[in-house]
């Protein structure tokens, strides 16, 4: 039976419409793998951080709404706040164990939503795929919910840290294969961010050997290993 996202605000559809449209003409932005996210249910959505663009890149393609752990500096301007918590964006503390942030999270997987998170805690300096924090493994095993690795490449070539604006870029977000709980449930927190660090830096390798012009400096022939 296939399902169909329901509860999805008209205000998230013309948002959501605008900046396909955006994307698609201005960074030549396609997504591949969206049959892999659940249609509805809890899910997280386990993301690499190459910009500013990447809540926007993560989630546009899907047809249903998700919410954001967000950095609390982005909460401090107060209509800046306003527009990020109308798209369900919720504030973490990355300096210190945030347990109001993880509690928040929890409850809005409870509740069924798709929950996006960024556990490199910031934007990538080079394009690699960085560091995670450990809390996304703490919140993936207390809600055992599917985790779906989501590549975003480009965006870094687009929106580099240091840049005021973006450029023109050609940027592909990949969703791969869930991981399903039983598929974690005997990991500590560090083995599945280790896990799934590894699935994006493999996705991330496979399209630098497709598409050489993608290619950074830092890229090398020898395929990550699982």
């Amino acid at each position: 039976m296939i399902q169909v996202a329901t509860n999805v605000r008209l205000y998230w559809r013309f948002l959501r419409f605008l900046c396909r449209w955006a994307t698609v003409l201005y960074l030549k932005d396609s997504c591949r793998g969206v049959r892999y996210v659940p249609r509805t249910g809890a899910v997280i959505l386990v993301c690499n951080h190459q910009s500013f663009l990447d809540p926007v890149l993560a989630t546009m393609a899907l047809p249903r709404e998700a919410c954001y752990m967000a950095r609390d500096s982005l909460f401090r301007r107060r209509l800046f706040k306003r527009l990020i918590e109308s798209l369900n964006a919720f504030p973490i503390r990355r300096s210190a164990a945030d347990l109001t942030a993880v509690k928040g999270a929890l409850r809005r997987l409870k509740q069924g939503m798709a929950l996006v998170m960024f556990p490199e805690g910031t934007r990538t300096l080079d394009g690699r795929v960085g560091p995670m924090l450990p809390g996304l493994g703490t919140i993936a095993r207390k809600a055992a919910v599917p985790i779906v690795p989501t590549l975003i490449d480009g965006a870094f070539q687009a929106w580099p840290r240091g840049r005021a604006l973006p450029r023109p870029a050609s940027v592909i977000v990949e969703y791969g294969p869930p991981i399903r709980p039983a598929e974690f449930a005997d990991l500590t927190a560090e083995e599945l961010v280790a896990l799934l660090r590894n699935r994006l830096e493999i996705m991330q390798h496979r399209w630098h050997t497709r598409l050489p012009h993608r290619r950074l400096e830092w890229y090398l022939p020898d395929e990550p290993r699982a």
